[in-house]
């Protein structure tokens, strides 16, 4: 097996299991997971807490259909609502609802958490998660803002 393969794959399996541990977590205290967290963290960092559904999905890396789908549970739990545009029938946004600013809060100190305890202790330092996030850059890994 080639090293880029090897690598690849490796990456793939790291990739799902941050995926599981954060599922978790988000899941068993929040109800929500890992992708519904990010969904919801990039919404409470956008201007005023809300986007249009096609920034979303392209800040997120997902087609609008990823995005609707995705936010249709969300909708229905009160933490996000779905605002049309005054101005355009066709364009809609995604904001949050003062319910899901709360709950946001709560689920980003779980995540902070998580993240703490993968990346804790004597196995990883500043320098290495340095390293490991630009190199997750090169790929086109990029992070949320702030």
């Amino acid at each position: 097996m080639s090293d880029a393969l090897d690598a690849s794959l490796r990456l793939v399996r790291a990739q799902t299991a941050l995926v599981r541990r954060f599922d978790a977590r988000l899941g068993g205290l929040h109800g929500v997971s890992l992708a519904d967290f990010t969904m919801l963290l990039r919404l409470g960092q956008a201007p005023g807490g809300r986007m249009r559904r096609v920034d979303l999905a392209d800040a997120l890396g997902l087609t609008a259909s990823g995005v609707t789908r995705g936010l249709a549970p969300l909708e229905r739990i009160g933490l996000v609502t779905r605002e049309p545009d005054a101005r355009d029938a066709r364009v809609a946004y995604a904001s949050l609802t003062g319910t899901g600013r709360q709950r946001l809060k709560e689920m980003r100190a779980t995540a902070e958490e998580t993240a703490a305890e993968i990346f804790g202790g004597s196995a990883w330092n500043e320098q290495d998660l340095g390293a490991l996030s630009a190199l997750l850059t090169r790929l086109g890994g990029t992070g949320l803002p702030g």
